[in-house]
């Protein structure tokens, strides 16, 4: 891989990594409702989940999302459905208690899966599969480069995000700022899932 391709792999990973989206959302509202250590188990996920995602690609699942619109479909219809679930779950958290009482439960599993919820994390893993691996002579060692790189990228901005939430969460405990913090957050996802669904 030329110096100009890995430039260009840092570019879009940047900023595909630290864009908002389901996954940076999700980890700053865990962090302010339940801390960095409750919301550590979601931000490990994501990376494992979309180095799967990515894996999977790679080996050929991804040009079968593409070639079966259906499948594609189905990925979006329950990505949106999952993100409206977890947006009507956080909208109704109106104290630390009750996200503690595993109403924000996500667990790793589900944040896991929540990557092959996730148009965003499928186009990306595609755009990378196409850009740099597809019909390269040296597949394999851009592949043992690549990985490791999203896996961090992955892994250091949902850590930022959760950070940043759980900055907040001492903040959020005064007054109604949690409710509306949530309510926010539940926006968010609810206008991902909208954006996720029209692509």
């Amino acid at each position: 891989m030329t110096a100009s391709e890995f430039t260009a792999l840092l570019m879009l990973t940047t900023a595909a990594s630290f864009s908002p989206g389901p996954n940076t959302t999700l980890s700053t509202a865990l962090a302010a409702n339940l801390g960095l250590k409750r919301a550590l188990r979601f931000v490990c996920a994501v990376p494992v989940g979309w180095g799967l995602l990515f894996s999977l690609c790679a080996g050929g699942v991804g040009a079968l999302v593409v070639a079966v619109p259906a499948l594609r479909l189905a990925i979006q219809f329950f990505g949106v459905a999952y993100l409206l679930w977890l947006a009507a779950k956080l909208a109704q958290s109106s104290q630390m208690a009750q996200a503690d009482a595993a109403r924000l439960n996500v667990t790793f599993f589900q944040g896991v899966m929540l990557q092959f919820l996730n148009i965003k994390a499928w186009m990306l893993a595609l755009t990378v599969v196409a850009g740099w691996l597809a019909g390269r002579a040296d597949m394999g060692a851009r592949f043992a480069i690549i990985l490791p790189v999203m896996l961090l990228f992955g892994f250091f901005s949902n850590l930022a995000y959760a950070t940043m939430g759980s900055l907040l969460r001492t903040w959020l405990t005064r007054g109604q700022r949690l409710i509306w913090f949530n309510r926010i957050m539940a926006t968010v996802l609810v206008v991902t899932a909208a954006w996720m669904a029209t692509i």
